[in-house]
């Protein structure tokens, strides 16, 4: 049932490609940027399914002809015949597994930029100093993969870990890659804070959510209170002689924003706003689809180690994804930035989970 769903969804699309190549040819659309810019993308996103489809037609109806002919030839023109229906029965399914990879649901936010923040839950100042390490991972992952890091704020902790720090991942991939990583991660082992060398756990947590552009979201000045104050460091010392860290408050929801590492006002509001309107991004998602009041819970949850997604654990040179069960002994790697092992299980997972919805 699931193989005949496929191809009644890949007619669809054929007729819906075939739409678009007469609209694309309209002087109206042509005359209209922004239509003729949703369009287009729309065209070429198809065009690699029609081509593998239309080619799964053509080798089918070959195959067909082939044997509808078969019990009537003789000779060189028979084993031809059963030669070309030979090839195409062993290149159909190969096909067929392809197109199902392609017609799969994609992913609304492929494409956009990553914003992250890890903050130091249980175990004091070992999880602000394993906050730290997550942050040179991804930071280092993001380098090796083509990505660009910019960072929006930060808190150091007494120790040089992190309270909590907020950074953005660009890249056409981030998104595919780091969606994966929004949950507590739980360390093992034994802290520079502990001096009878006795292993803890601790954890941080991770939040990662596609950044939010003006156009995804709109926010009303009139909604907001905008406060400026100075910043300050660990203990709280000054930092700055000017009042340039920004907090901003949306006051229909009640998320509260605040930056203060940049010394220019103007670029603390910026990336205030940036955020804040991930925020909201995530909490109109949330609520269209009907979802739980709050992602960053379920991401983030209370901190605890029980609700921990991975674990890195030093005594065994380990990290576990607990969410499907995979373990890779290459923790020294994995914090050093060789992320892709664990990422490539999470996706192949995804994936199989998806086909084995039928793509629906």
């Amino acid at each position: 049932m699931a193989h005949l769903d496929m191809f009644d969804r890949l007619r669809q699309v054929a007729d819906e490609y075939q739409t678009l190549e007469h609209q694309l040819a309209d002087p109206e659309v042509l005359a209209d940027p922004a239509q003729l810019r949703t369009l287009s993308k729309r065209y070429n996103d198809l065009g690699p399914v029609i081509e593998k489809f239309r080619l799964h037609q053509l080798l089918s109806s070959d195959r067909d002809a082939a044997q509808e002919m078969l019990p009537d030839a003789t000779g060189d023109d028979r084993e031809l015949m059963q030669v070309e229906i030979d090839e195409a029965e062993a290149q159909l399914p190969g096909l067929e597994d392809e197109l199902r990879e392609m017609m799969l649901p994609k992913d609304p936010f492929d494409g956009k930029n990553v914003v992250m923040e890890i903050r130091g839950a249980e175990g004091g100042e070992e999880a602000n100093l394993f906050a730290r390490d997550l942050y040179e991972m991804y930071g280092v992952y993001a380098a090796s993969s083509g990505w660009k890091t910019e960072l929006l704020s930060s808190t150091l902790s007494d120790m040089g870990g992190f309270n909590e720090i907020t950074f953005v991942v660009s890249g056409a991939t981030a998104w595919r890659n780091l969606k994966f990583e929004g949950g507590p991660h739980r360390v093992q082992r034994v802290p520079v804070t502990e001096s009878q060398g006795r292993i803890h756990t601790s954890s941080a947590t991770v939040t990662a959510l596609p950044e939010a552009a003006e156009v995804d979201v709109s926010v009303d000045d009139r909604d907001l209170d905008i406060d400026v104050f100075r910043a300050s460091g660990p203990g709280g010392q000054s930092v700055n002689t000017t009042d340039s860290a920004v907090r901003i408050t949306h006051r229909p929801t009640g998320l509260v924003v605040s930056m203060q590492d940049e010394r220019s006002q103007l670029q603390n509001r910026l990336r205030a706003m940036t955020v804040l309107r991930t925020r909201l991004f995530e909490l109109a998602e949330l609520e269209r689809r009907e979802e739980q009041s709050d992602a960053r819970r379920s991401q983030t949850g209370g901190g605890g180690r029980s609700e921990k997604i991975r674990t890195y654990n030093f005594k065994e040179n380990r990290v576990t994804d607990h969410r499907i069960g995979f373990t890779i002994y290459r923790l020294a790697d994995t914090l050093a930035g060789d992320l892709q092992p664990v990422i490539d299980a999470l996706a192949a997972d995804e994936r199989s989970r998806l086909l084995a919805e039928g793509g629906q």
